[in-house]
This record gives structure tokens, sequence and C-alpha cells, in this order.
């Protein structure tokens, strides 16, 4: 049997991409997962708890935890972390804006689903309020920059009920999200207001540029958008960057669509026998 010792920790340290580990400090992903909590105490003190913490003692924490790993963020990509305070602040000023947009995502799915038989249900049951909720504090938090952090947070949402929401879309209110597992909406995605999608649909790129090396060339636009008052059903599967779906527009369950969808319009799937038997 080989004897475990300092041979094998300099064999895995020269197996080690060090441009990846840049030998600084990391945030802390238990830390990030204490401040959603905290957060969700903050807005929603009646349906969440965390630990001994109040509202007015996980406001106290947040503001010195919250500094300290955005400062970490920062400097992990070399941008400057002296600002971090400042954007602490700027983050906390925006809480009300987020307390209006998921009460509104709460009377969305209320309204959305004859299932649901009070907004605390909703609240307290259902996944893809869950995963509203986390989506729309990493937004601000993408919205100012803040690198790392945002994705720790969708991500955990998305462990947690399997849906993918990326921080860099943008949604609007009324956000209905029924059943939920196996969405994804993509960074650029635009969602319009009164938005509703059914599990398993897919916001999401068509195609990539390619560099010189053949590796796709970041950022850029990628990802549909959606008007107001559009209903997106299970399994459906919406891609590129050019392509826009009209207000009022009903995409059925299982369609596949590269093109852009005019405003009223309802695209179903139809399979061979139906086409013979029409």
């Amino acid at each position: 049997m080989r004897v475990y010792n300092n041979e094998l920790l300099k064999e895995i340290e020269a197996e080690r991409d060090t441009g990846i580990a840049k030998h600084k400090p990391k945030p802390d992903r238990k830390r990030i997962l204490s401040i959603i909590k905290r957060l969700q105490l903050l807005l929603l003190p009646d349906f969440y708890r965390f630990q001994d913490y109040t509202q007015e003692t996980s406001l106290a924490t947040l503001i010195g935890d919250l500094t300290y790993e955005i400062a970490i963020a920062r400097d992990l990509d070399d941008l400057d972390p002296s600002v971090s305070e400042e954007l602490t602040e700027e983050f906390l000023s925006r809480m009300p804006k987020v307390m209006h947009l998921i009460c509104t995502d709460i009377q969305a799915i209320y309204d959305g689903d004859p299932a649901a038989k009070s907004k605390a249900e909703v609240i307290l049951c259902y996944p893809g309020f869950y995963a509203i909720c986390i989506y729309r504090l990493a937004h601000e938090l993408y919205d100012l920059k803040v690198p790392y952090i945002p994705r720790i947070m969708t991500e955990y949402a998305h462990e947690k009920t399997g849906i993918d929401i990326n921080p860099g879309a943008t949604i609007g209110e009324y956000f209905c999200i029924d059943h939920g597992t196996g969405i994804v909406i993509g960074e650029t995605a635009v969602l319009g207001h009164h938005v509703k999608l059914y599990q398993g649909v897919t916001i999401g790129a068509k195609s990539f540029d390619l560099d010189e090396n053949g590796l796709p060339v970041k950022g850029g636009k990628r990802h549909p958008d959606l008007g107001n008052h559009v209903i997106v059903y299970a399994n459906a599967t919406i891609l590129g960057g050019t392509t826009v779906i009209g207000d009022h527009s009903i995409i059925g369950g299982n369609v596949w669509i590269l093109n852009s969808v005019p405003p009223h319009t309802t695209v179903v799937y139809q399979n061979y026998d139906q086409k013979e038997n029409a």
C-alpha cells in the first residue's frame, strides 16, 4: 500500500493550474449562503428564519459580511476592492425595490396556479418563488458589477430547485414559474412583465461566435427576448440572441424556436400524423 505523505501533495501541486488559483483569498461560499438567508429574513421575516437573527441584527451583520465578500470577489478579479462598502450600501438601498418585485412575483404565481391556496403557500412551498427571490437579489449585485457572488447565489437556488436563472438575465414584474424543474434562463435574456414559464423551458443561446482558437467569444447578446404577457409551456426551447417573442404570445409545449414570433401569436407543435389527418 502506497504511503500517502508530502510526496503526494507535491504531485498534486505540480498538476495545479496556478492561473486559476492566483494565490488570493476566494469568496466564502458558506458565508454567502448565510447572506442569502439573512436577506430572505430581512425581506420576509414572517416566513424565513436563520439561527437567532432578527430583522435588525440581520441587517447589522449583513453590512460587514457583504462588504468583506465583495472586496474579496473584486480583488480576485483584479478590481478595486476599496469600493466594496459603497457597493454594499447601494445594494442594500435597493431592497425596497426588490421587495416590490418579489411581491409582484408572489401575486403572479398565486393568480396563475389554481392549486395555490394562498400567497403564504406560494412563499413557503413553491420552488419557483424560491428561485425567483434569490435571482432578484443576485441580479442587483450583478447590476453593480460584483463578480462571483451573484452566480454563487443563483447556483445555490439551482441546486435547491432545479431552476437555473443566470443573475444577468433581465426579468420584469409579475414573473411566474409553475413547477419549474429544468428551466434555464441565460445571462442576456430579457423577459418582460407578466411572463409565465412552465417546467423544462430553455431560454438559451443558439450558437456562439468563435475566436481564432475556435473557442467561444465571451459576452455579446446570446439569448432571446420575451415580451409582456408571454406564456411558454413545458419543455419549449427558445434560442438565439436575435430571437424575439412578441407581446401576448403563447408558445406551446415541446416546440423548438430559432426565429422571432410576432405579437399575439400561438405556436404549437404539430407531428407528422396530425398533419396527415388534418
